[in-house]
């Protein structure tokens, strides 16, 4: 029961993940370039429009972000019953 005490007491984040991964740091880096040249060449209008559009895109991501811990989870957990069914 240790696993669940640490959760509910929250100190297992359940949406963090391991970021040190040279490919992930390339990918971020790349992203955050990449923005920064592409809102040089926007006008007020354009990057505000863009910046709603991210929004959507960071929205969209949480939520399914969230469905696939749902998933994986209840994945986890058939496994499981499957295990002790054996």
């Amino acid at each position: 029961m240790r696993l669940l005490e640490e959760f509910w007491c929250g100190n297992i984040e359940p949406t963090e993940y391991d970021t040190s991964s040279k490919e992930y740091k390339k990918l971020q880096e790349l992203i955050c370039r990449n923005e920064e040249k592409l809102q040089d060449t926007m006008t007020d209008e354009q990057k505000e429009l863009f910046e709603r559009y991210t929004d959507c895109v960071r929205e969209f991501q949480t939520i399914t972000d969230c469905l696939i811990f749902q998933n994986s989870f209840k994945l986890g957990a058939r496994m499981m019953v499957e295990i002790l069914e054996e």
